[in-house]
Parts: structure tokens; sequence; C-alpha cells
């Protein structure tokens, strides 16, 4: 069998969730580099496999998965014996599944836009941006009290699919001084067997 496809941009958050999880599960990909810059993302060949144009996507020996989150719960179910990364008793789930609406939606407007207006220029208003991100980091501040990890006693795939863009909160301006909880989970993540780190850029605040 051939190793798992990883179709990659190192400075996507939604890339380096792939790339983190297939490395928790002892997993090690043939990375395919998508220059983002260049324009490969909109190439035919490109879009042949992913038809929205982004990345990441993985292809398992033909299987092809496009999305971050839809990667995070394929990868759980085929390849963590444990059954931890995904739970699959009902309710344990159903908080998973929160978790990663939360990452699409809050964090993803938040956070992960914050970065994309410092990083690569996007054109959203700064304020509003940076606004929704302490939003949902005090929520998620809030919700780590007592807590190790967000869905469970144990990491999750939530978890990963919230660290990328929260780690990286401060390039886009989004100080994470105010969270010590928040701060608190990230170097738990950071413990973890297996973890790789997302390229940190210059931009945003100096942390």
């Amino acid at each position: 069998m051939n190793a798992i496809k990883l179709y990659h941009f190192p400075l996507s958050g939604h890339s380096h969730r792939a790339q983190l999880m297939l490395s928790l599960l002892g997993l090690d990909p043939q990375i395919e580099f998508v220059d983002l810059a260049k324009g490969a993302h909109k190439t035919p060949e490109y879009l042949a496999i992913n038809a929205f144009g982004q990345v990441p996507v993985i292809d398992d020996n033909g299987t092809i998965i496009a999305d971050s989150t839809a990667i995070l719960v394929y990868l759980a179910k085929k390849y963590d014996t444990s059954g931890k990364w995904l739970p699959a008793d009902a309710a344990g789930a159903a908080e998973v599944q929160r978790w990663l609406a939360v990452a699409a939606g809050q964090i993803n407007n938040g956070p992960a836009r914050a970065r994309l207006i410092t990083v690569f220029g996007a054109g959203f208003d700064p304020k509003d941006t940076i606004d929704r991100a302490h939003a949902v980091l005090k929520v998620i501040e809030t919700h780590l009290d007592g807590r190790e990890f967000l869905a469970a006693d144990h990491p999750t795939i939530a978890d990963v699919a919230g660290y990328s863009y929260i780690a990286h909160a401060p390039e886009g301006n989004v100080s994470l001084q105010e969270y010590p909880n928040v701060r608190a989970w990230l170097a738990r993540i950071e413990g973890l067997n297996g973890f790789v780190p997302m390229p940190r850029t210059k931009a945003g605040l100096v942390v």
C-alpha cells in the first residue's frame, strides 16, 4: 500500500490540521506541495480532485477526501484503533461535532480570518474580525476552565480542528495573553506525541 498523499500548503491552518492528524496517528504522508501563490489550486488538474480549489486534500490509495474536518473524521475512523480521537457513543460524537462546527464557523471567521488579513492581505475589516476572534476565545477560555481538552477528557479531532488558527492568532493581531486556559490547552496539544508545528510568519504581534 502506498503512503497517503497530502496536498498541502504549509501556511494554511486548514492544511496543518490534516498534517497534524496524520502525524498524531503515526502516519507518514507523501507531501504534495500546492503553491497557492502561483494558483496551483486553480489548475484543471487540481480542480479535478477538489472542485472548490482548496487545500488540504488527501488521496488514500484512490480514496479522495477534501475539506480539513472531513479529513479528520476519515483518518480517525479509518486509522485510530483506540477510538478516542472520534468517540463512537452518541453524546461523545455530538460533542466533537459541535466543536468541529465552531472550528468551521467562529474560529474560521475570527482568528483564521484575522490572520488572512495580515499574512495574505485579505480585504476583511480588521476591527470586526479581531472582535469576532476575541468573542470566540472568551467562550473557549470559559469552556476550558477545569477541562484539559475541548470535547472529552482526552484529545479528540475537535482539538486538532481548533488548534492551528488559535495557536497562530497573534499573527492576526489577536493576543492570547488574556486567555490562560487557552494557552495551557495549546501547550497540552503541543506536548502530544507526534505533534508537528505549523510554520510561523513575522506578521502580527510579537510573541
